[in-house]
């Protein structure tokens, strides 16, 4: 089998200032590679998260859009990536209920036009470089809708999305399977599990317990607290990518997950704990005791669980972390990192652009 990862020095990452797109991007580069940088820089992407990177010659950052057809073309045939990682994605389910065109929007029409750009470029190409183009699209478990107490999802899985941001995202891996066998376009897709880690938006559940909790204030559970997730470390989420994109069968779906199904209860409690223990309270109350429950979310999903097993089996990938060690990890993290989240939730990270 060919490795890829060794003949694709250029990728053309779209989304790459958001949460998993940003760590990918720095793991990318770490690693050798020349990424092409491309976001729209919404809310959710951050600037910040990639100053590390800012000089080096093997990272460039465009501002735009992924529906932008003219932009796309002009970046493919200026930077002949070898493979277009697709990142970019409206992904807060509780902005979706609120607003849901604007999911529609990028994630489906967006992805429609990166998806011809991409077709039009790959048959321009020739020999090597045409046969070792990729298009890898990452998608989401909640496209599968809802588990009951038993089960996992599998690659087999019907599609049964219940919000507006997972409809939108079904939609999109439609059309990427639809662009492999409508035009031979070499195309791959993932589907993941919930990510958390480094860089996470204030706005998700493991970022927002943490900045509350360390700050005293009531910890609001949707419902009973017991919907169930299978967590998986963003670093493990980029890793494998990494490994689909080298060695992934054309036309497949490979399932992302980090074998660490928990109740949202047991995440919260968790964090509470580490907490307590890294940076008690000046009262020393429990950081438990702050935790509220709060009316459910419309059409919440009880249960997602991700069966790995075709990744582990045909490209022997597996998980780094347990969600004991991550979990870990994050939280030191965001202690370590309270500018980067400042800048977050008083606006400020988004009054200033990197250069490329």
């Amino acid at each position: 089998m060919i490795d890829r990862v060794h003949r694709s020095r250029t990728l053309l990452v779209t989304g790459g200032a958001g949460f998993i797109g940003a760590n990918f991007v720095l793991q990318a580069v770490a690693d050798g590679l020349t990424v092409v940088n491309l976001d729209k820089l919404t809310y959710a992407g951050n600037l910040d998260t990639l100053a590390s990177l800012q000089g080096n010659p093997r990272h460039a950052f465009v501002q735009g859009d992924i529906g932008d057809r003219s932009l796309i073309a002009r970046l493919l045939a200026e930077h002949k990536p070898d493979a277009i990682v697709n990142f970019a994605a409206e992904s807060h389910v509780d902005r979706s209920i609120d607003g849901p065109a604007a999911f529609v929007e990028t994630n489906v029409v967006g992805t429609l036009g990166l998806l011809e750009c991409a077709r039009d470029f790959w048959r321009s190409l020739e020999g090597a470089a045409r046969e070792g183009f990729r298009f890898l699209h990452v998608s989401t478990d909640e496209v599968y809708g809802s588990l009951g107490d038993e089960g996992k999802f599998t690659e087999q899985t019907a599609y049964a999305p219940n919000s507006p941001y997972s409809a939108s995202k079904a939609a999109s891996d439609h059309l990427v399977r639809a662009f492999h066998h409508t035009y031979g376009l070499p195309v791959l897709t993932t589907n993941c599990s919930n990510n958390y880690g480094p860089y996470q938006f204030p706005e998700k559940l493991i970022p927002l317990v943490i900045q509350k909790a360390l700050a005293g204030e009531p910890l609001p559970i949707y419902g009973d607290g017991l919907n169930i997730r299978d967590w998986l470390f963003v670093s493990d989420h980029c890793s494998a990518i990494r490994r689909v994109l080298e060695a992934g069968r054309i036309g497949e779906t490979y399932n992302v997950g980090g074998n660490a199904e928990r109740t949202n209860l047991t995440v919260v409690k968790t964090i509470c704990t580490l907490l307590d223990q890294r940076r008690p309270l000046a009262d020393g109350r429990a950081r438990e005791s702050l935790m509220t429950h709060v009316k459910d979310r419309p059409g919440h999903d009880r249960r997602y669980a991700i069966d790995a097993s075709k990744l582990e089996s045909e490209l022997s990938w597996k998980p780094s972390q347990t969600f004991e060690s991550g979990i870990a990890a994050t939280v030191n993290w965001y202690l370590e990192h309270q500018p980067w989240v400042q800048r977050v939730l008083d606006g400020s990270y988004r009054m200033e652009r990197l250069g490329s």
